[in-house]
This record gives structure tokens, C-alpha cells and sequence, in this order.
């Protein structure tokens, strides 16, 4: 067994900020990267919205760039995954899928959230190419164009009215006869001109030359009506919801009902001494690359803290 001063578990940009941050600090982190180094950011092409880079930057640029950064601070790089946590006491142990057992004293939890998706295997196919889990990310390359929104909640509702200001036509694909959005929400899609939307819906295929080009779609599915046709549409947003990747953690710390750690507000201290949450996997609402790389930064700081008081 290997004891560890600070583990951070995740590699999107919460992970790596935090490196950063504890190794200009003198210490030296270990990043267990997991099964996608560079997190979810790396699923979609150019980042427009990340301060400093005026005309964008290739989202695995971007995560190499501060993968290096982080390596050149004195971050160690483990490519494995942990496979289970026993926080039951101090110091804590992890287990990594070689079997390889870590003992630690402080960790930062940095694994993100994980986008739930139809199941498509056209979903993969065009990812970064029409796909997108994230209207703020990639909307603004559907400027003036005609997309599609899955979904019937708030989310859904939020993301086809953050559309509707930048595609020519937003269409809502929901799959009941009825939104499950707040009263407000609904009332804003349904009164948006340039929202249409396809109750009763489900979509069973994506199609396109290099490019996502359109859905088919299947309306009332397997009732008497039934009624199968081709959408035309540039861009496909899943707004289904996501799923904290929390897992391993939930025995030991509070998370909310969907699976959210939840932190100390304004730290990113959990329920546990010496266990910290950054980015998407402690946040429900944002879910942004800046916002994560914040939180990292805050994370970092806290652990710095709790071990010059306690270790």
C-alpha cells in the first residue's frame, strides 16, 4: 500500500485546476485520471467560452494544456480508475482497477457528471458533429440554423428558450403528451414563435453525410396512429438530464436525491474531514469548464488548509 498526502480523483478541468493550484503550493498530488482524460469537455470540438482564448480552442487542447501544466507543477498522473473507496475512518483507502490500494489522508473528488443520452449508437457517431449534451457550450455553432431539443423538463424548457436566440427554429422532441416543466417554463416555450413542439415523440435514428443532417422520428409510437418521418435539423440537444459520477462515494457522503455531493457552502469541505467535491459531480446547475476549474481551484485551497492545521 502507497500512503498519500492528497489524491485527486477525476481529470476534467476541476481535477487538473486543483493540481495546479497544490502543486505551486509544494505538494504533490496525485491525479487518478480515470476511463476519460480531460473529462466530459473532451466530448465536444471548440471551446468559445473559456476566458483567454479569443477565437476558441480545441476542448482537448485545452485539457492537454492543463493536464502538461499541472505535470509541470509536480502532479503525478495515475491513467488507472478507482473502483471502490472505504472512508469508513481515517486515513482513507482507495483501490484502483489494477488492485493497487492507496491510503490517504485528504482527497478531492473531481469526477464529474456524465450526461444521460438516448442510446444511439448515431449518438457517438456525431458527437461534436450535431451532438451536444450542452445548449451553452455548443449553441452558438447553430446560429440562424435549425436544431432539436429532447426533453420535457426544465432543463429541456431552458435549453430550447437559450436556443430560440440563436437558431432560426428550436424543436422540442418530448416523448409524452405533456411537459413535466414548472408552469413558468412551459408557458415561456409555449408562447416562443420559434419553438415547435412534437409531443408523444421518440426518436429512433440520426442521420447524415459527415455531419449530422437530420433525426427520424417516430410519433405515438405503437398505438394505431403511428407515424414514422425524417426531421431535418443541424443539431441534436440532449437535455434528459445527467448523472453524477458518484457511485463509489454515496455510502459515506451526502449527496442530494439525483446524486450531487453536497459541500459546505462556501467551501468545498463534504460531510467527511479531509474529503473535498469539485465541479460537476457536486454541481446540479451550472456545469460549466470555468466553473469547474473555479471550484478546483477552491478545492485545492480548502485541502491546503485542512493539512496545515491537522496533518
Amino acid at each position: 500500500m502507497n500512503k498519500q498526502q492528497t489524491i485527486i480523483i477525476g481529470s476534467g478541468p476541476a481535477g487538473y485546476s486543483a493540481a495546479i493550484y497544490l502543486g505551486r503550493s509544494g505538494y504533490t498530488p496525485i491525479i487518478i485520471e480515470g476511463l476519460q482524460p480531460g473529462g466530459q469537455l473532451t466530448t465536444t470540438t471548440t471551446i468559445e467560452n473559456y476566458p483567454g482564448f479569443p477565437n476558441g480552442i480545441d476542448a482537448n487542447e485545452l485539457m492537454d494544456n492543463m493536464r502538461q501544466q499541472a505535470i509541470n507543477f509536480g502532479a503525478i498522473i495515475k491513467t488507472e480508475s478507482v473502483v471502490s473507496a472505504d472512508l469508513n475512518k481515517k486515513p482513507y483507502t482507495l483501490t484502483l482497477d489494477n488492485e493497487e490500494k492507496i491510503i490517504t489522508e485528504t482527497i478531492i473528488i473531481a469526477t464529474g457528471a456524465t450526461a444521460k443520452y438516448l442510446g444511439l449508437k448515431e449518438e457517438d457517431k456525431y458527437k461534436g458533429l450535431g451532438v451536444s449534451a450542452c445548449a451553452t457550450c455548443d449553441g452558438f455553432f447553430y446560429r440562424k440554423k435549425v436544431v432539436a431539443v429532447v426533453g420535457g423538463g426544465d432543463t429541456a424548457c431552458e435549453e430550447a428558450s437559450y436556443l430560440s436566440n440563436i437558431a432560426s427554429k428550436v424543436y422540442m422532441i418530448v416523448r409524452k403528451p405533456q411537459l413535466r416543466a414548472s408552469k413558468v417554463m412551459q408557458e415561456r416555450v409555449f408562447n416562443n414563435p420559434k419553438i415547435e413542439i412534437l409531443f408523444e415523440t421518440n426518436t429512433i435514428n440520426l442521420f447524415g453525410e459527415n455531419k449530422l443532417e437530420g433525426a427520424t422520428l417516430v410519433f405515438r409510437k405503437g398505438l394505431p396512429d403511428e407515424k414514422t418521418y425524417n426531421l431535418t435539423i443541424d443539431g441534436f440537444f440532449l437535455a434528459i438530464g445527467h448523472k453524477p459520477n458518484s457511485e463509489i462515494f454515496k455510502p459515506w457522503l451526502d449527496t442530494d436525491s439525483e446524486g450531487y455531493i453536497i459541500t459546505k457552502y462556501p467551501t468545498t469541505q463534504t460531510n467527511l474531514p479531509g474529503i473535498f467535491a469539485a465541479g460537476d459531480v457536486a454541481d446540479p446547475i451550472y456545469r460549466q469548464a470555468i466553473n469547474a476549474a473555479a471550484t478546483g481551484c477552491k478545492a485545492a485551497m480548502d485541502a491546503e488548509k485542512y493539512i496545515t492545521h491537522n496533518l
